[in-house]
């Protein structure tokens, strides 16, 4: 079995983060997203992987090289353009060959990873078995119908659902998926959709089979999603201080250090974790917080939130509910008058007291 690992895409809803970054890399926990998935693909066993790549190909190629840290074999697999999940897998066959295979969205969480899910695949050897979870909101994803322990049917984003079970961003195929992706049209928005190419194996008499997902699983295309999933794997943590905390300094509940961080005088509540080389004085670290490397934050208070590398918060009262990007300052200024003085982005999004 290989993996097709889809890493392309602009990452609209995320932006500004994502006009200079790939969403795919945004961290969850100080670590990029598509690692979680990697070592996911790494943990069942599977040795082979495509990476379908973008305009932000050479960043993904820069942190994720040959795949040789979690034992992988990575090849990569430009994309010209985001022309759908079923033209990824179209561009996919010279590397698949006749080879089954996992197609996992670089940008989903999996609590429990896809080691049960490949190996149910391999035991029952459907054509096709796609993961599902039961969502309260089925209307806003595509959704499976099933009859008889099979996927009687997909319909994506229904105004009225048949069932709450969502696709996941997980698929598993044998090469009989390459006939579908070859023999539909793209939809209305211009994209060849792997809803249509699993229905049409459906409707050829393929056997599709579901797998629902018993733990947490997140999309994390948007900013409210992404908080969520960073609360979910923080919580799941073991405390570790590798880095230097002064007697002043009070942790409470897990928290992580890591090596070469220095924080002073200050409060880290956690689930939370300080990355390398960041620096925490004066401050106060709220749950569910991560603060990636080389980050400062100084005589400032900050809750449920991300920080990426090489940022500053300083003498800011209070902080919640945000993703603040790499190399961004967020400072309290004492200039006259009084004013808020921003440069913001396009797509940006700011909420003032």
């Amino acid at each position: 079995m290989k993996a097709l690992v889809l890493a392309g895409g602009k990452g609209t809803r995320l932006r500004p983060i994502t006009h200079t970054s790939a969403k795919q890399l945004v961290p969850i926990a100080n670590k990029p997203i598509l690692f979680y998935g990697l070592e996911a693909i790494a943990q069942a066993g599977i040795k082979q992987v495509g990476i379908i790549i973008g305009e932000t190909g050479p960043e993904i190629r820069e942190a994720v090289g040959s795949g040789k840290k979690w034992g992988l074999r990575v090849v990569y697999i430009p994309q010209s353009s985001p022309l759908g999940l079923a033209h990824a897998v179209k561009i996919a066959q010279p590397f698949i060959g006749k080879d089954s295979f996992v197609m996992y969205l670089g940008d989903n969480l999996l609590r429990d990873g896809i080691k049960d899910l490949a190996r149910e695949f391999n035991l029952k050897k459907p054509n096709a078995q796609i993961l599902l979870s039961r969502v309260p909101n089925p209307q806003s994803f595509g959704v499976a119908e099933l009859s008889g322990g099979k996927v009687k049917a997909l319909e994506e984003k229904p105004k009225k659902p048949k069932s709450d079970l969502a696709l996941v961003g997980v698929y598993m195929f044998d090469s009989t998926i390459f006939k579908a992706v070859n023999s539909i049209r793209p939809s209305q928005r211009g994209e060849l959709e792997i809803t249509d190419a699993i229905q049409y194996l459906i409707d050829s008499k393929k056997l599709v089979t579901p797998y629902i997902v018993k733990g947490w699983w997140k999309d994390t295309g948007k900013l409210e999603d992404l908080l969520e999933a960073n609360r979910l794997v923080l919580d799941s943590m073991q405390s570790r201080i590798d880095g230097w905390v002064d007697k002043k300094t009070k942790i409470d509940g897990k928290v992580v250090i890591e090596k070469g961080a220095r924080v002073i005088n200050s409060t880290i509540r956690g689930p939370a974790i300080i990355g390398e080389h960041a620096h925490v004085e004066n401050s106060y670290v709220g749950p569910f917080t991560a603060i990636y490397h080389h980050s400062k934050l100084i005589s400032s208070e900050i809750e449920h939130s991300i920080v990426l590398e090489h940022s500053t918060i300083l003498s800011v009262r209070r902080v919640e509910d945000s993703l603040i990007g790499q190399n961004a300052s967020l400072i309290q200024s004492s200039i006259k008058p009084a004013a808020y003085r921003v440069m913001i982005g396009d797509s940006s999004k700011i909420e003032v007291p």
